[in-house]
């Protein structure tokens, strides 16, 4: 174990964070070699500023100072720095601190903390970013709490420590006001975290959609290719800002030179006015140097549609774009889009572009990015902006879920995506963005085992497709299998109020339409009413007449118009203003959603998108773009009342402190990948495809726990684990049955038996030791020696049900909580439910009622009911303990008997990461790349 004075450089402190402008900041701890880049900030800090640091005028650092502020121990003394380039902007150092304010010479919790930003940076958030990471880093290290001395005139630091949602005490000594505050995240803390996070991202965002003025680098000097295209297609948008082209190859420092009717250079360099957004259509070799020439330039932002990156290229480029402050788009980015008035942005190769709407579009992939574009010109459906980020190597749909989040522009957002970078952070803002606008995805490579595409970092999640939409819906996101599907319900929910339930009013011209359109709502879970066959001589008026008196009807939530063509020569347009008439005199009264299937009646699409009424060739896509509608409908008033996460006597920071240990104790690389440890009693098998589980890298990386820390961390949470002795022969085994107490059961560990009942590995009810030596001997005897056979002893559990509860961090969706029956029903059939965590009371009572074997619970066929509140209660505890332990990769509880009266947990299993990745909680940050 390392002494403070021995610790390493701590790299995983470093982080690229948001500012509150929108632009980037690297974070890290100082070192040694930083003493001339520190000198050169404080010579750029003003006076005033220095005055309010150190309570004197201290116009410059002495040596003293400057090897006092850049040598650490990274425990009792640690010093941040915030950087734009290879400059420092901002510095925050603590120094441990004893019960009298001076240096600690021991271990203590407190610690003392100092912040300085440069004058030209102030007001942008660097000094509440900086404070949140150094108080992960304190917490980290066992400092429990801040206190800061700040002179009353300084308000915008005493700002920043009051605004942080810390719980504090505040009083005024010798002249200066002394803060303290603890350090653990409170519910304040967190809401106040999350409100900057989403308005420094979202104006992130905003300055890529909305800029000012945009520079398109490697335009050809002749028609053809993506520069040219995307430069003419800002012109045929009319882009409100300045557009530049730049052609590498342009004579240098030569004025009036045009392309595509446009301004021309030869580098970002030589334009004369500030830029705020490069495209870059150039060859990927040659993007780090236009990234250094337009980071030089100061451009706020980077669109990069070069393809071919290897992951460390991209990483470079990540690297090398934050270090200037920009966020980058790409690569392998098909562009962006704003159909805003004041913007009317088109920097993308694609000259199709949707009117304006109310549909924010986000993929990854630009191909789909295409179809997706061509889909909602073709239905006539609006786009408010549109996103397409490639690679996601920096922006991904989290940032500009971010943006849509307050966007007055974007009522329903629609998503591709290949891979999530954060899924815990996805499903959190995914939540709070479908509380008030639609969320749609489709999920490219959903099925378990598939390789992310070439260039993502997120890996592959092993969870079923099917498990991983039920989680994506239980956070209010609407999963779609295809992008035609989140077409027809992104362009209902975008013009069609939702259902009030699931009773869908059906009329038509066509009998045999309607009945397809009566069955297709049975097949997706809705309630279809007799249908109304208008038969093939109505005309508008009756169409008028009939939709109106079904709107009307407080026995319907929506409703379905079947239509198919007159024989006669009513116009269509005719048509589709008497069915609009008729939804416009009835929705004062009735807000319910209108879907129009029709077959061969060209321009009824046109006509009623006018309307805002959607249009569907086939009943099928119309039904079940209407299910959709209804499931959200019913997801938001569920939300209304999401239930509560109990408060338990739990003992977090006993629990932190063990973990901490551990995994200082048993390195990583002690644990070859893929193998398994005994833990209580044994580590756990591989599980089915249909288990939600830690992930190969995940597992990779990660430790299981000793059997006593195993059980010692699940105890801290109220969790107690049935014990086991270990029994290498007859005589061990006695001594713990007589240890232990009878009955007790004699079980192996060896992986080939357990869980194994039909195999005789385990015997039960042994009443005392001259049975237990009798079981020992048959046991061992059938099945082999004691040291293959590792057999255990155990205490009788109360007779139940045997279940199984997980909990697990996946790759894709983040951490979940999982449970099932034991043995067949799980493993064989796969009857295992899932929620996301932290899980609600709310949550786990339909966690345990949503597996099909669920009445065995309830006293099917007349047996005895099982304690169901005890086993909700046991729920709620593991998913408080991965909440609270970002650490932790994964726990396995099995069997867990629950028995009439309570339930005894009889096998755990935990395994951890080292060193632990950072959680939602904070600090805020960039995902690392």
């Amino acid at each position: 174990m390392r002494t403070p004075a021995e610790r390493p450089y701590p790299t995983h402190w470093e982080a690229d964070v948001v500012l509150r402008d929108g632009g980037t900041a690297r974070i890290r701890p100082i070192t040694p070699d930083d003493a001339e880049r520190l000198v050169a900030f404080y010579e750029q800090v003003s006076d005033e500023s220095k005055y309010y640091r150190f309570f004197a005028p201290y116009p410059r650092l002495s040596d003293r100072d400057v090897r006092r502020f850049t040598h650490h121990d990274y425990d009792d003394r640690v010093g941040l720095a915030a950087m734009v380039g290879d400059e420092f902007i901002a510095t925050v150092r603590y120094d441990r601190i004893d019960a009298t304010g001076r240096p600690a010479s021991a271990p203590a919790d407190e610690a003392e903390v100092a912040f300085l930003v440069r004058d030209d940076y102030q007001g942008r958030g660097v000094a509440s970013a900086l404070l949140e990471h150094i108080a992960a880093v304190a917490r980290e290290r066992g400092v429990r709490r801040f206190s800061a001395e700040v002179l009353p005139a300084n308000s915008k630091m005493i700002k920043v420590f009051t605004d942080a949602g810390y719980s504090q005490s505040r009083s005024f000594e010798d002249g200066a006001v002394h803060l303290t505050f603890g350090l653990e995240p409170t519910e304040q803390s967190l809401a106040v975290m999350r409100a900057r996070e989403q308005r420094a991202e979202g104006r992130s965002v905003h300055r890529l959609l909305a800029p000012a003025s945009v520079a398109v680098v490697g335009v050809s000097r002749t028609p053809g290719g993506a520069g040219r295209s995307v430069l003419e297609n800002l012109r045929t948008a009319g882009y409100t800002g300045r557009a530049y082209a730049v052609n590498r190859a342009l004579p240098s420092g030569t004025d009036g030179q045009r392309l595509a009717d446009h301004p021309a250079h030869s580098s970002v360099r030589d334009i004369p006015s500030s830029i705020d957004l490069a495209v870059l259509t150039v060859p990927g070799p040659e993007v780090p140097s236009v990234v250094a020439d337009c980071g030089e330039r100061g451009v706020q932002g980077l669109v990069v549609l070069a393809a071919d990156f290897t992951r460390d290229q991209q990483r470079a480029l990540v690297r090398q774009a934050r270090s200037y402050g920009m966020r980058v788009i790409g690569p392998n980015a098909f562009g962006v889009i704003n159909t805003a008035p004041g913007v009317r942005l088109n920097a993308t190769p694609s000259p199709a572009v949707p009117d304006r709407g109310r549909i924010g579009l986000f993929t990854q992939s630009g191909a789909i990015g295409i179809a997706l574009l061509a889909a909602l010109h073709r239905r006539g459906a609006g786009l408010s902006t549109f996103v397409s980020a490639g690679n996601r190597a920096d922006v991904s749909g989290n940032d500009v879920l971010q943006f849509w989040d307050d966007d007055p522009d974007t009522d329903v957002v629609l998503m591709y995506l290949e891979s999530i970078g954060n899924p815990r952070k996805f499903t959190r803002l995914a939540r709070r963005v479908a509380a008030r606008k639609p969320v749609v995805v489709v999920k490219g490579g959903r099925h378990s085992g598939s390789a992310p595409p070439p260039g993502h970092a997120a890996p592959a999640s092993r969870t079923p497709d099917a498990t991983v939409s039920a989680l994506l819906r239980q956070a209010g996101v609407l999963t779609v299998d295809t992008v035609t599907e989140q077409v027809d319900t992104g362009i209902l929910l975008a013009a069609q109020p939702l259902p009030a339930g699931s009773r869908v009013a059906i009329l038509g011209n066509a009998e045999s339409l309607c009945l397809l359109s009566y069955d297709a709502c049975l097949t997706d879970g809705l309630r279809p009413l007799p249908p109304v066959d208008l038969t093939t001589a109505a005309d508008p008026d009756d169409f008028r007449r009939s939709v109106r008196e079904a709107l009307d009807d407080p026995g319907a939530d929506a409703l379905v118009v079947a239509v198919i063509p007159w024989v006669d020569d009513t116009p269509v347009a005719e048509l589709a203003g008497a069915l609009h008439a008729a939804v416009r005199e009835s929705a004062a009264g009735a807000a319910k959603p209108v879907a129009v299937v029709h077959l061969s009646l060209e321009g009824l699409d046109e006509a009623l998108a006018g309307y805002g009424i959607p249009t569907y060739p086939a009943p099928e896509r119309a039904v079940r773009a209407l299910a959709q509608a209804a499931r959200h409908a019913q997801w938001r008033a569920a939300v209304e009342s999401p239930g509560r996460v109990p408060e338990f006597d739990v003992d977090e920071s006993a629990a932190a402190a063990l973990l901490a240990r551990a995994t200082r104790d048993q390195p990583a690389s002690a644990v070859q990948p893929g193998t398994d440890r005994t833990v209580q009693p044994a580590a756990p098998r591989e599980q089915p495809a249909t288990t939600v589980a830690a992930s190969t890298p995940d597992r990779a990386r990660s430790l299981p726990l000793d059997s006593p820390d195993a059980a010692a961390l699940l105890g801290h949470y109220g969790i107690t684990v049935q014990p086991v002795r270990p029994a290498a022969t007859p005589d061990e085994a006695v001594d713990a049955g007589n240890r232990l107490g009878y009955p007790v059961a004699l079980k192996t560990t060896a992986p080939h038996l357990r869980h194994r009942a039909d195999l005789g590995g385990n015997r039960l009810d042994i009443p005392g030791a001259d049975e237990l030596r009798r079981a020992y001997a048959e046991l061992t005897g059938a099945l082999g020696g004691a040291a293959e056979l590792r057999p255990v002893v155990q205490s009788m559990a109360p007779r139940g049900v045997d279940t199984v509860i997980r909990a697990a961090v996946d790759p894709s969706i983040g951490a979940v909580l999982s449970f099932g029956l034991a043995g067949t029903p799980s493993e064989l059939l796969g009857d295992t439910a899932h929620r996301l965590v932290p899980a609600t009371d709310r949550d786990v009572a339909g966690l345990v009622r949503a597996i099909r074997s669920a009445p065995i619970l309830f006293g099917w066929r007349g047996a005895q009911p099982v304690d169901t509140a005890a086993l909700e209660d046991l729920l709620l505890r593991v998913s408080r303990l991965l909440d609270d332990h970002a650490g932790i990769v994964a726990v396995d509880l099995e069997p867990v008997v629950v028995a009439p009266r309570g339930l005894t947990v009889l096998g755990a299993a935990v395994r951890v990461a080292e060193p632990p990745p950072r959680d939602d909680q904070g600090p805020r940050s960039l995902p690392a790349y």
